[in-house]
C-alpha cells in the first residue's frame, strides 16, 4: 500500500479539526448518558411504581432502534413540532438517549450485585437509607460496574461515526467528503483509523488500568 505523505499532510489539520469535534460531542453524550443511566438504575433498584415501567419501556426502545434512526427522529422529526436542534446538540441527545439505557443495565447490574446484608448492616448501624445508598452500596456497585462501564463508552465513542448522516463535520464526514472530492480514499481511511485509534485507544488502556486497581482493592469479587 502506497500512501501520499503529500495527500497526508495536506488532510492532517481537517481531520484534527474533526476529531476534536467528535471527541467534544462524545464526551457530551456520554457524561450526561452516564447521568441518566444513574438515575435510571436507582428507579429500577428501589422499584419505584409507574417511574420503573417508563424507565423499562425507554430502556427497551433505545436498546432495540439503531442510533442512526434516533438521529433522524432528534433532527428531522422534532422540528416538526416546534422543538428545534443544530447538529451538534442532536449528535449529543442522540448518544445521551442510546447511552442512557447502555449505563443503566450497567449500574442496575452493579446494585443488585451487592447482597442486601450491607444495607441491614448499614442500618443497624444507624446510617439513614440516603447515606447507605451514597456511601455503601453505590460506591462498591458503582466499582462492579468498571468492565461494562469502559466497554459502553468505547461504543459509544465508536458509534460517533454515524454523526455524518446529519451533516456533522465528524471524522467519518471529513473522511467521506475528501474521498468524494479527491478520490484520495487509501489516505483519507488511513487517517480515519488512525485517529480513531488515537481516541479509543486511550480510553481502552486507562479502562484496563481502572479495572485491575478496582479487582486489587477488593471490589467486585
Amino acid at each position: 500500500m502506497d500512501l501520499n505523505t503529500e495527500v497526508l499532510t495536506q488532510y492532517l489539520p481537517l481531520y484534527q479539526k474533526a476529531a476534536v469535534l467528535t471527541v467534544k460531542i462524545g464526551y457530551f453524550g456520554i457524561v450526561l448518558a452516564i447521568v441518566i443511566g444513574l438515575f435510571c438504575a436507582l428507579i429500577q433498584y428501589h422499584k419505584i411504581p409507574v417511574l420503573r415501567r417508563i424507565i423499562a419501556v425507554y430502556i427497551e426502545i433505545s436498546r432495540n432502534t439503531p442510533l442512526l434512526i434516533q438521529l433522524f427522529f432528534i433532527y428531522y422529526a422534532l422540528p416538526k413540532i416546534g422543538i428545534s436542534t443544530n447538529a451538534e446538540s442532536c449528535g449529543v441527545a442522540g448518544l445521551a438517549f442510546l447511552g442512557g439505557s447502555y449505563m443503566a443495565e450497567v449500574f442496575r447490574s452493579g446494585l443488585e450485585a451487592i447482597p442486601p446484608i450491607q444495607k441491614e448492616s448499614a442500618y443497624s448501624l444507624g446510617l439513614s437509607p440516603l447515606k447507605t445508598m451514597f456511601h455503601v452500596i453505590l460506591p462498591q456497585a458503582v466499582s462492579i460496574s468498571v468492565p461494562g462501564f469502559v466497554a459502553n463508552v468505547i461504543f459509544l465513542l465508536k458509534e460517533t461515526s454515524v454523526f455524518s448522516a446529519i451533516s456533522l463535520m465528524d471524522l467519518m464526514f471529513t473522511a467521506k467528503d475528501l474521498i468524494g472530492l479527491h478520490y484520495n480514499t487509501i489516505e483519507a481511511l488511513f487517517l480515519l483509523v488512525v485517529f480513531y485509534l488515537i481516541i479509543l485507544l486511550p480510553v481502552s488502556v486507562l479502562g484496563s488500568l481502572l479495572e485491575r486497581r478496582v479487582r486489587h482493592a477488593g471490589f467486585g469479587s
